[in-house]
């Protein structure tokens, strides 16, 4: 599995940005965040139309002020089709008012180069990655298939990275940093 200082792997992947008729499906790639000067926050779930996954994306839109706010992309990802998101979205009154791309690894390119596919099936774990400016893997995090993720962990970790300095444990935006 990729992790910390490595290069986050380049894709191009088709993406569910839209309900509406016409506006439904875009590419979306690595090189928006870099040329934009952005952080990058991707998480991956396991399969649409689960239990656990709903209430993991729909956490993560309702943050999605704070990623913006500090200047970070979010991406959620699986290993469905970009229609099988849109059937999902269109579906699951969680999910009809997303605001950040769901991407389609249905080749399963991204994921199997992250190393993060597990069980016969293949699916992704619930991983999470922070990727900085350049496209360093600067924080991830993967839990088991039936637990879902703390985005306020997510976002902690994010603005702690972005400070550039030793932040201690349980640190959050607006305290003391260490000083050595």
């Amino acid at each position: 599995m990729l992790t910390v200082g490595q290069k986050f792997p380049d894709f191009n992947l088709e993406a569910v940005v839209s309900r509406e008729k016409g506006k439904e499906f875009t590419h979306v790639t690595s090189e928006e965040a870099r040329k934009a000067g952005k952080w990058t926050v991707l998480f991956f779930w396991p399969k649409d139309f689960t239990f656990v996954c709903p209430t993991e994306i729909k956490g993560f839109n309702d943050r999605l002020p704070d990623f913006r706010d500090n200047d970070a992309m979010l991406y959620g990802a699986s290993t469905d089709t970009a229609f099988v998101h849109l059937a999902w979205r269109n579906n699951h009154e969680d999910l009809k008012e997303l605001k950040f791309p769901m991407l389609s690894d249905h080749a399963k390119n991204l994921s199997t180069q992250l190393g993060i596919l597990t069980g016969e099936d293949q699916v992704a774990l619930r991983a999470t990655y922070i990727v900085d400016p350049a496209g360093t893997i600067r924080w991830v995090s993967v839990n088991d298939l039936s637990v879902g993720r703390n985005i306020d962990e997510v976002v902690r970790t994010l603005q702690a990275l972005q400070t550039d300095e030793l932040c201690p444990c349980n640190w959050k935006e607006g305290e003391e940093v260490i000083h050595a």
